[in-house]
């Protein structure tokens, strides 16, 4: 069976025009000869009425502290809505659709509420749907735990949806569409030279993503990378390439001499606080205040733990958090908000060196300090203040010639 799965992201789904395009593109997949299997998300943004933003909004000015089971059971309602219009839009249009809840589908998870994690697929009903000849429209983000009970599986679940059951089918391919053509080499409305990326490995695109790049969930890389399931990233509406995410990276004019081109991407994130903690710590206390952070939900970020500092970002709304739970260790914390995430990410840089004295001058060059540093083999970090995100993309972006310019 030649399957591949096409996900449409909820601002390909937002009004029947756009949804003529999705249809389009399920029957170019159907002439070509595929099985299909299409996962969507919530139909528009935030404001549009079954958008998940919207039902969110509305359940919580009606319970200020909504119950996470009920809310689940809400928001799963936005995909499900969008599964069961796009079926009725491709039946009208000939196609042999049928629509699927995240349960129907087999979607089995571990039952946390607004965090779920898939356990496993029963795709019995899938398959035989598809050799029946069905389209398998199915609702994303959602799934049903052992105990029946309906779950989300979190912001951009719809992403680890479709490349679930990609790995699940063994599908060929997974098609991720968006209103975005491909992975820009950074933000073009920040860097207006920015270019496409045409082939990306899977641990640039999930730096890329875990960097702040709206590209694809993080997760969804993960199981694409353990089942080496290729990811192709396009734009809805349009029949350019877009990015492929495969361990079969293809590089244009590639040379092992080239020290310029040892960069893919700038990607950057906002809205961040500094975590300074100020009273001297045993490891054992340092293991406490994580731990408590990590209960209450507080994902932290940039760390940078010794005996002379203990520093780490979160989110800057979870600033106010944060700060009570210290106090309630009894932990003096300096909180300072307004900070932004700037990383260069690639697999070229590995073992080079020289890279980071890069960084430095050109940030020192845009009048840009850098307040703290992490790094792996495939990425730098830099945090700076949130007003100079733009220069500091825009230097790094022309330092390491991802406009042309070097």
């Amino acid at each position: 069976m030649r399957l591949i799965i096409q996900k449409f992201g909820g601002s390909s789904l937002a009004n029947p025009s756009l949804r003529q395009k999705v249809i389009q593109h399920v029957k170019q997949a159907v002439n070509k000869g595929y099985f299909l299997v299409v996962v969507v998300s919530a139909l528009g943004r935030k404001g549009d009425p079954y958008a998940t933003d919207t039902l969110q909004d509305f359940l919580a000015q009606t319970v200020p502290a909504p119950p996470l089971r009920e809310t689940d059971l809400l928001l799963s309602c936005g995909e499900s809505i969008a599964a069961a219009v796009v079926a009725a839009e491709l039946q009208q249009a000939g196609c042999n659709a049928v629509a699927l809840t995240g349960w129907q589908a087999g979607i089995i998870t571990d039952g946390y509420f607004g965090r779920a994690e898939i356990k496993r697929i029963n795709k019995e009903n899938l398959l035989r749907l598809l050799q029946n000849g069905k389209i398998a429209v199915v609702a994303g983000f959602q799934g049903i735990s052992e105990e029946g009970e309906v779950t989300t599986l979190g912001r951009g679940g719809s992403d680890i949806t479709a490349v679930a059951l990609g790995a699940a089918l063994e599908a060929e391919f997974v098609e991720i569409y968006s209103d975005v053509a491909a992975v820009m080499t950074a933000d073009p409305n920040l860097v207006p030279e920015a270019k496409p990326i045409l082939h990306l490995g899977y641990q640039e695109v999930l730096q890329m993503a875990q960097g702040g790049a709206k590209v694809i969930h993080p997760r969804a890389v993960d199981i694409a990378l353990q089942y080496n399931l290729p990811l192709v990233l396009k734009k809805t509406g349009e029949d350019e390439e877009g990015t492929v995410v495969s361990h079969q990276v293809q590089r244009e004019n590639f040379s092992f001499l080239d020290r310029t081109k040892i960069v893919t991407g700038i990607t950057h994130v906002t809205g961040l606080a500094q975590v300074q903690i100020l009273t001297d710590l045993s490891e054992v206390q340092t293991e406490e205040v994580l731990k408590v952070l990590s209960n209450a939900g507080i994902s932290i970020d940039l760390i940078s733990l010794s005996p002379q500092e203990k520093m780490f970002t979160i989110d800057a709304r979870e600033g106010k958090k944060a700060a009570q739970l210290m106090q309630n260790l009894g932990i003096e914390a300096k909180i300072e908000t307004g900070f932004a995430k700037v990383t260069i990410v690639g697999s070229g840089m590995r073992g080079i060196p020289g890279v980071m004295v890069r960084i430095v001058s050109a940030l020192n060059k845009a009048k840009t300090q850098i307040r703290q540093t992490a790094d792996s083999h495939v990425n730098i970090s830099c945090l700076v203040r949130e007003e100079n995100v733009a220069a500091a993309v825009r230097a790094l972006h022309t330092e390491f010639g991802l406009d042309g310019g070097k």
